[in-house]
């Protein structure tokens, strides 16, 4: 599989894996005791957790396919909008779920 594929697909991954994770530590921080907070806090929190993510994933990428892809900036920008999709609605739907 080609470099930029992987890291597209791995991305679509960890977008999953980053709303579940954001969603069941917003709930076990107690976002269901204060619904009030729910509203900013919260979202703003998961959406710390996923950026995290996110750029950790960027340097891992880095690192292992420095040498194979051409523009650097690919690593960064590959999978960003599908990331971010993915995320939300895992969020979502587990938070919903919780």
């Amino acid at each position: 599989m080609r470099p930029l594929v992987t890291i597209y697909c791995v991305r679509v991954a960890l977008g999953a894996v980053a709303g579940i994770i954001g969603a069941v530590w917003n709930w076990t921080a107690g976002a269901l005791k204060n619904p009030a907070e729910t509203n900013y806090v919260f979202i703003f929190n998961s959406l710390t957790i996923a950026l995290l993510i996110y750029l950790l994933s960027y340097y891992v990428f880095k690192a292992k396919f420095r040498a194979e892809v051409e523009k650097q900036s690919k690593i960064m920008t590959m999978g960003i909008g599908i990331y971010f999709f993915t995320w939300l609605i895992s969020w979502i739907l587990t938070f919903t779920n919780l």
